[in-house]
């Protein structure tokens, strides 16, 4: 019979592409997990792994056990979950997911907060870039992710929280003293300085800017905005700051000038997103509650009614 310890061995080997690594992930010795591999593959009757001198690599057959094996795996989280979660609402481990435009700004004030209201929980949070994010949520290893949207997955579930406005940052100089908003023929006539590739807050910026260049995608960037911010200050571009970020990013006495753009200002959508299987929606919704009481100041959200929004059925577009 196929054990569950089999597949999660062979989710980590898919994982590491290396027995050693995913035996150390595991927790176990190496031979006792390729032992367990084996026995997988006698059990189905396919070759799942193609061992090198190099390395491993999954079969093509390997892959799609892993695919399903994932989904067993996730599913028996979610079971798992359901059972605990009748001790209480957000109780026990809560493995969250939050991309690195998001998690520095918003849960410095959350943490507190939510150790107050849910004393029972135990958080453990994940940071990095939506597509890893995503990943990892749908493989079971994440319980909800905090990010901007929309995403496509389907089998994953979305609730949107509330709007972050973009807000053009330049440095400040005696020509743009007494400008009061930003137009969007601003960003056309200078360096705009982005995360690098790979974050959504790039994508989205460009987005709004009509700029899916060579050129802008190749002009400037960085990893953090607190570089970004650096480079504004001293006069080498200008930027779209999430309003979210500049109670933070931006300190008094800074050569910095704030504009906001009128209306309708560019903004992104923050939201929260789960696995449709998982049982814990309501204590999700509850913590995306507590998410929007604690927003930094400066922040306008535009909350929208509670309901959990189903996201498309389409493929592609994950990268944030």
């Amino acid at each position: 019979m196929v054990s569950l310890r089999q597949l999660r061995y062979l989710e980590s080997l898919a994982e590491t592409r290396h027995f050693g690594h995913a035996a150390q992930a595991c927790a176990v010795s190496q031979p006792a997990l390729s032992m367990q591999i084996k026995e997988l593959e006698d059990e189905l009757k396919l070759s799942l792994v193609e061992r090198r001198k190099s390395g491993i690599e999954l079969t093509q057959r390997g892959m799609e056990v892993a695919r399903r094996a994932r989904t067993i795996l996730a599913s028996v989280r979610d079971l798992v979950d359901y059972a605990k979660g009748q001790e209480g609402v957000l109780s026990g481990v809560l493995k969250l997911g939050a991309i690195p435009s998001i998690a520095p700004y918003l849960l410095p004030a959350a943490l507190p907060a939510l150790q107050q209201r849910f004393p029972a929980l135990s958080l453990q949070l994940r940071e990095t870039v939506t597509e890893t994010l995503v990943r990892e949520l749908v493989s079971g290893d994440l319980d909800v992710i905090l990010i901007a949207l929309p995403i496509e997955e389907p089998e994953l579930e979305t609730h949107h929280l509330f709007d972050d406005a973009f807000i053009l940052a330049t440095r400040a100089t005696v020509e743009n003293a007494h400008t009061r908003a930003a137009t969007p023929d601003m960003l056309a006539d200078d360096r705009l300085l982005l995360l690098e590739e790979g974050h959504c807050l790039r994508d989205q910026a460009l987005s709004y800017c009509h700029m899916m260049t060579r050129e802008a995608r190749e002009s400037f960037g960085a990893s953090s905005l607190a570089t970004i911010v650096q480079m504004v200050a001293n006069g080498y571009g200008i930027t779209l700051l999430p309003e979210m970020a500049i109670s933070s990013e931006i300190h008094r006495g800074g050569d910095i000038r704030l504009l906001r753009f009128a209306a309708p200002e560019p903004k992104r959508e923050i939201g929260l997103a789960w696995r449709k299987t998982s049982p814990r929606k309501t204590e999700f919704v509850q913590f995306g509650e507590l998410l929007r009481d604690v927003l930094p100041a400066g922040a306008a959200p535009t909350p929208r009614a509670p309901t959990p929004s189903k996201t498309s059925s389409k493929k592609g577009g994950r990268k944030r």
